[in-house]
């Protein structure tokens, strides 16, 4: 596509178009997937993403705005492998995949995979992802928190065509249903995946008919160019130097001890180069990370931080990414992945931006909650006599910042996922939410507080269940910065037969029975705090008082601010060593 970029003349106003024009391209293919899903997880919390790539490279061409962030680098990734071992392509093809180590996530993350012909000739790969509620594996859902090998996380698929020319291989699809639970609800997935697919090479097919081949192929290629020269452009107002940040995993599920996540970022001139090669090693449980989820995670980063850097393979042109190998973060088979997509990725991002904050304070955050609270209850439903797969994702509170506070309740740092309504929920399993509320005290303090976490109480209604959750932030909270404090923890208890039981691991466990009566609750983390706490504003802190966010003794320890019938002041010698030991 270079030959042709730099021998085509193209005015501001045609490129402009064609960028939006692959961009709609994507977002139908996005909507036509959610509307056609079958699983909440993909129609309402919005777990999936598509995508237009390169026919040769896998590198990203446009992804749909609706599309998950973390996606983003994995995608190419993914479509480049299947790439390399793609035989005998005809139009109506589509691959089927979800092997992690072939630039993939965790199992539960299916890609289609798609060649796009135009007049006879491969033009460009159509993909995209599913988050499937369950592909086998030791535990309903596949969150497997105890899991030491990725075959106890379910079905691993490598690319093979589970569409030939437009017939769905029936032999494929049965080996498939044959290994996951609940197989009689997947073929509603599996068609409007496709459908999505069918949508975009419509789209595509149009877009090119309007302007030809030549020119979309060199509209592709100055959008890359100008989304590299933009990123440069950012990165150039970094000061020169090598910046430190850290996270901390709490534990793999197995072995009751933090992971730890060492960055060196190192800027020169216009580019960036990332070493974790520090980080702990690889780990028996399923904390570990495919090399293309820790790509994607970096990128997704920088993407938070400079937002208005257009989306395409350009954008990652200046950022260079050592293999962490012999670390957790260059997951090699069989080292399970099941947590690599959900939480490990959210604190490689946070180390991330635990540097940065060094290095460009007035653009960076404290951390966000950066867990996606995965929690996922399998069972039998006798009232409808049917088997179901329930799966949460919750939110949490983002860091504050140097503009304002962090909001509450947001989603994850690696998508737009949206916590599937309760009401569907209700409708959907046999299950009741006695509470969904704030998590009030969660935020972390800061001259920016953090935003709040959420609480929600599920209640099995009726039939026998198992409950397995891979979450994080259960041990320590989301970082702060510039002397903010970290935000509050993940916390989960689930109460059986009036008894409450806390996992050893603290946000991860499997496999916990529960009946009728029994009770799920769910805290997850706030925001960090952004700079001293000490120098927010009184009347701020009163007002979080008053609205309840704060307890009058948190407000005092934290901010130091004297409420109403108080001293006029607090000794703020007391209320930082308060604040230190809070």
């Amino acid at each position: 596509m270079k030959d042709i970029a730099s021998k085509t003349k193209l005015d501001p106003v045609t490129l402009a178009v064609i960028e939006n024009g692959l961009q709609q391209v994507c977002n139908e293919m996005d909507l036509a997937f959610v509307r056609a899903a079958f699983s909440p997880v993909i129609s309402e919390a919005l777990d999936r993403s598509d995508g237009i790539y390169h026919r040769s490279t896998g590198e990203l061409i446009a992804q749909g705005e609706l599309g998950l962030p973390v996606f983003v680098g994995t995608m190419q990734f993914g479509a480049k492998a299947v790439i390399d071992r793609a035989k005998d392509l005809k139009p109506g093809d589509i691959y089927i995949v979800n092997d992690p180590y072939l630039g993939g996530t965790h199992l539960m993350d299916v890609r289609f995979v798609k060649p796009f012909f135009y007049r006879g000739e491969l033009f460009c790969w159509l993909s995209n992802t599913g988050h499937w509620p369950d592909t086998g594996g030791m535990v309903p859902g596949g969150f497997s928190a105890n899991a030491t090998e990725v075959e106890q996380e379910g079905l691993r698929l490598p690319p093979v065509k589970l569409f030939k020319q437009g017939v769905m291989d029936e032999e494929i699809l049965s080996i498939i249903l044959s290994n996951i639970r609940i197989a009689d609800q997947r073929i509603g997935d599996i068609k409007g995946q496709a459908a999505a697919l069918t949508i975009g090479e419509k789209r595509l097919t149009d877009l090119l008919d309007r302007y030809g081949r030549d020119t979309v192929e060199g509209a592709i290629g100055e959008l890359k160019a100008r989304a590299a020269r933009l990123m440069r452009a950012r990165i150039a107002t970094i000061p020169d130097g090598t910046y430190h940040g850290e996270s901390y995993v709490d534990s793999d599920g197995v072995t009751d001890e933090p992971l730890v996540i060492r960055l060196a970022m190192r800027k020169e001139g216009t580019e960036l180069h990332f070493d974790l090669s520090k980080s702990s090693p690889p780990c028996r449980g399923p904390m570990n990370s495919v090399i293309a989820t820790t790509r994607s995670s970096i990128y997704l980063a920088i993407k938070h931080i400079f937002p208005e850097v257009p989306i395409n393979a350009g954008t990652f042109d200046p950022l260079h990414i050592a293999d962490p190998k012999g670390t957790f973060l260059y997951a090699e088979y069989p080292r399970p992945v099941s947590g690599c997509a959900a939480e490990v990725s959210q604190r490689i991002a946070e180390a991330v931006f635990n540097a940065m904050v060094k290095a460009i304070p007035d653009r960076l955050f404290a951390a966000p909650a950066g867990t996606s609270g995965n929690l996922a209850l399998g069972g039998h439903d006798p009232e409808r006599n049917r088997n179901y797969i329930m799966y949460v994702i919750s939110g949490g509170g983002y860091g504050g910042s140097a503009v304002g506070d962090g909001i509450s309740n947001g989603c994850s740092t690696i998508g737009i996922s949206k916590t599937t309504p309760i009401e569907v929920m209700e409708q959907y399993y046999p299950v009741l939410f006695e509470e969904y509320s704030l998590h009030e005290g969660s935020g972390g303090a800061g001259k920016r507080r953090g935003g709040f976490g959420v609480n929600y109480k599920i209640r099995l209604r009726r039939g026998q269940a198992r409950a397995s959750m891979v979450m994080d932030h259960g041990r320590t909270g989301p970082l702060g910065a510039l002397g903010g404090t970290d935000g509050g923890v993940n916390r989960v208890t689930v109460t059986r037969d009036g008894r409450a039981y806390t996992p050893p691991h603290l946000s991860k466990d499997q496999n916990i029975e529960i009946g009728p009566g029994d009770v799920v609750a769910v805290s997850t983390p706030g925001g960090g705090g952004y700079g001293d706490p000490l120098a927010r504003e009184p009347e701020l802190v009163l007002a979080d008082v008053k609205r309840g966010y704060y307890t009058p003794d948190q407000a005092r320890a934290k901010f130091g601010v004297a409420l109403a019938g108080e001293p006029p002041a607090v000794d703020r010698a007391a209320t930082e060593k308060l604040r230190r030991g809070a």
